[in-house]
């Protein structure tokens, strides 16, 4: 794979395709300067607490003082990416200043023995320096993974622009403009009886993807009319007759609606 990027499509068990686009060499090269420069110094802030520390014991053990430091200075180095990597869903702070992030393969989240296997094997990577192995093998690599990615089964694409609650609200703004789904009163009340709880967190996760990626698609009414069928049939629901046109109007009040019954239980 060269510098530029390609796309990969993932084909999920629902038969739902989202597509990620696969970053190359370039982009993941910045992003990872930047988060060496950030270990850089957060290791020059663990040498100068150590000379602190040793200055006061005021004890002559170099040797001691360089073996610490090491092995903190490898501890560091193979903490600061998992940490962020399963605190920030498989980003760390370089590649979120890029907008890049880890994912497994099949599109699902990286888990916390993926990023130990893919930073653990980062050591190999960087032989003989300068990520020089890591370097030949993304370029020999169809998707631009390094060793630690062949070894964990993941790969790094681009972030997409985050979901927040305020674009899902100017979604169903806009939304507002389709017929509505019954006579107009009875929607709200629709809405709020909607037995959302019923659904995962995966479930209304594929749902808001799904709202913000409908913009770019030519026709994304047969797709939210597929998704909404899936969600209604999880809920226990019948259909209740909504048009596939309205389908897009309908996957949004139950984004909405599932938030605000979340937020509730965590502000009783």
């Amino acid at each position: 794979m060269s510098s530029s990027d390609e796309f990969l499509n993932i084909d999920t068990p629902e038969n739902v395709i989202f597509g990620y686009e696969v970053v190359g060499i370039g982009s993941r090269f910045m992003a990872a300067l930047l988060d060496s420069l950030i270990i850089i110094i957060l290791e020059l802030l663990v040498l100068f607490g150590m000379q602190i520390f040793f200055r006061i014991l005021d004890e002559q053990i170099g040797n001691v003082f360089l073996a610490i430091y090491i092995l903190l200075a490898f501890v560091l180095l193979g903490s600061y990416y998992i940490f962020f990597e399963m605190r920030w869903n498989g980003s760390s702070p370089g590649k979120r200043a890029v907008k890049l992030r880890v994912i497994r393969r099949d599109g699902t989240p990286i888990t916390l023995s993926e990023s130990i296997i893919r930073n653990l094997v980062r050591l190999v990577d960087f032989l003989p320096f300068a990520y020089g192995l890591g370097v030949i093998t993304m370029f020999v690599d169809g998707q631009a993974r390094r060793l630690g990615d062949l070894a964990a089964g993941t790969l790094v694409v681009r972030e997409e622009a985050e979901v927040t609650l305020a674009a899902l609200d100017k979604s169903s703004r806009m939304a507002q403009a389709r017929p509505s789904l019954r006579a107009p009163g009875e929607t709200e009340n629709l809405a709020e009886q909607w037995p959302v709880d019923r659904l995962s967190s995966e479930d209304v996760q594929l749902i808001v993807e799904f709202l913000e990626r409908q913009k770019s698609m030519s026709d994304p009414t047969p797709l939210a009319n597929q998704i909404l069928k899936r969600a209604l049939a999880k809920m226990g629901m019948p259909e209740m007759g909504i048009r596939p046109s309205q389908a897009i109007y309908a996957l949004d009040k139950i984004v909405r609606v599932y938030y605000d019954q979340s937020s509730v239980i965590r502000n009783p």
